[in-house]
């Protein structure tokens, strides 16, 4: 389903939730470009905004379903899914290769990447429902 045609109309509150959504993962991004200590892909993963983003993807994903908006709860449960397991990932490897002085670097390139593609995806995910188009499934 890439059109929009093959959908049904969402309720607008549906639309709403799914902008509050990204708005809150917006708010842990910037939690984590504009505090010290806390890296985007940290802050995504870890801060209250991204935590209560997901719970609400969860709650009103079936308000969702047979509409565009369903793409983008499935993309927003992805995105915050997919980041933790990277971030768990990235921190067991670096810690293991810290003890051959390669695991900072690890961390660091591992955190700085997740962000971008983090960030990537909540601002691609949110102009596209502004213009109402689906997520794509992959």
């Amino acid at each position: 389903r890439d059109r929009l045609e093959d959908y049904v109309e969402p309720a607008s509150g549906t639309v709403t939730v799914a902008h509050i959504v990204y708005g809150l993962h917006s708010i842990s991004i910037l939690t984590g470009l504009l505090t010290a200590g806390l890296s985007i892909a940290g802050a995504f993963v870890f801060s209250g905004p991204s935590i209560l983003a997901v719970i609400i993807n969860y709650i009103f994903r079936s308000d969702a379903r047979g509409t565009f908006v369903a793409s983008h709860f499935s993309w927003q449960i992805r995105t915050f899914w997919y980041a933790m397991g990277w971030a768990v990932l990235v921190a067991i490897v670096g810690f293991f290769l810290s003890f051959v002085f390669v695991g900072f670097f690890i961390w660091t390139i591992g955190f700085v990447v997740m962000g971008i593609w983090v960030g990537y995806r909540i601002i691609r995910g949110w102009m596209r429902l502004s213009s109402r188009q689906p997520m794509p499934l992959a």
